[in-house]
């Protein structure tokens, strides 16, 4: 689950983070109210949206270019940021073109800074360890750094059976090349973020940039925060700060489901159970000219009830021009993928080619299942099988529309 900054950045302030005082804003009024209780005399005003490069980004119907953060010398510049923003969408790199619209502000006050770095936290899966990612390239996009100058990204992993200590801080430090109080700052910098990211349960951390001010106090600048859906029972507190408006509609319906569901751009709809699975069905759906048109597992204990809700969210996207089934039964079971594969299918009045692979316990009984549907239903012998069926059956079916 993602949050918004001004989010991150209270969370992170709870724990000890240094950041600049800020205030969010819902309306004009509110923007410049927040910015009157701010001393001053420079404010910055953030378009509040779950995308990075908001700052690079431009507003699809605003008559200027500058746009999603904006720094402001008065209140009524303020104003006029506040009026330019909300209400209106905002497309960086990260939305695509259909952007995203504005519905919050994060009124910031302005900052002296000496220098700007890259900080972030996350999970190494390779080596399955926590990391601290930091680099001297503060403010750029951390894939060009890493592209371009790899070798200015230094990596401090944190071994779980002792957790951070306080010479991972001190190695941080000195590899940002700080001294003196702004060394000082950075070591309880890096020990209260390492906190926070293991007491919420996070995913990621992200502290692009994290600065240096003209008072050697090393601070937040920006923040962007992603947790663990699995762990959010355990933070109500964190899962209250979901905000709807910024989420995909069919993942919202797969997540009330318990569905593993994350759109993407292509037209052939994939259902698939275990995640391996699926990234492979992707992967050879791509290999023969296909496009995906999501990622949905439907895990290894679904019933009939959410192998519908999964076929109904899947055929909800108009994009969809073509549908792959692909269950390798397990702990769930070809017969019920079938129930409930038809079962959707004649809801929804199925028009689309369907490509079903089914394998493993009670395949038999599942493809006679569907074979007795009366529904037109392509059935496959294999993955290999399957993909060449479904992209061949959604380009002739795109074709003809």
């Amino acid at each position: 689950m993602n949050i918004h900054e001004y989010q991150a950045k209270e969370l992170l302030k709870s724990y000890g983070v240094a950041v600049p005082e800020g205030r969010v804003a819902f309306t004009v009024d509110e923007a410049v109210k927040a910015a009157e209780a701010m001393p001053g005399p420079l404010y910055v005003v953030k378009a509040q949206i779950h995308a990075g490069g908001r700052g690079a980004g431009h507003f699809r119907d605003a008559a200027d270019d500058k746009g999603g953060v904006r720094l402001c010398k008065t209140t009524e510049a303020v104003k006029d940021a506040a009026e330019a923003m909300l209400g209106n969408v905002l497309v960086t790199k990260q939305t695509g073109e259909e952007g995203k619209e504005v519905k919050r502000l994060y009124v910031t006050d302005g900052v002296d800074i000496s220098k700007e770095y890259y900080c972030s936290l996350l999970l190494d899966r390779a080596t399955s360890r926590l990391t601290f990612a930091v680099s001297t390239e503060g403010g750029m996009d951390i894939e060009d750094v890493a592209e371009k100058t790899p070798e200015k990204i230094i990596k401090v992993e944190i071994d779980p059976a002792t957790g951070m200590m306080p010479f991972h801080a001190r190695e941080l430090a000195f590899a940002l090349g700080l001294s003196g109080a702004a060394f000082k700052s950075a070591v309880k910098f890096f020990g209260a973020l390492y906190k926070a990211y293991t007491d919420l349960d996070a995913e990621i951390m992200e502290i692009n940039p994290m600065i240096v001010t003209d008072k050697d106090e090393v601070m937040a600048l920006d923040a962007k925060v992603s947790f663990d859906d699995n762990a959010l029972f355990r933070h109500p507190n964190v899962a209250e700060l979901r905000d709807k408006d910024e989420e995909d509609e069919k993942e919202q319906q797969a997540h009330e489901y318990d569905l593993s569901y994350v759109a993407l751009d292509g037209n052939i709809g994939c259902m698939v159970n275990g995640a391996g699975l699926a990234m492979s069905t992707m992967d050879i759906i791509k290999y023969y000219g296909g496009e995906p048109a999501n990622f949905l597992d439907v895990g290894g204990g679904a019933n009939t009830e959410k192998v519908t809700a999964a076929f109904k969210i899947i055929l909800s996207d108009p994009n969809v021009k073509g549908i792959l089934v692909n269950i390798f039964g397990g702990i769930m079971k070809c017969d019920i993928i079938a129930e409930g594969v038809i079962a959707a299918a004649k809801e929804v009045s199925l028009s689309v080619p369907l490509v079903v692979r089914l394998e493993g316990t009670n395949v038999e009984k599942g493809k006679e299942i569907l074979n007795s549907s009366g529904l037109d239903i392509i059935a496959a012998s294999d993955l290999d099988d399957a993909a060449q069926k479904i992209v061949e059956a959604t380009q002739k079916s795109s074709a003809a529309a």
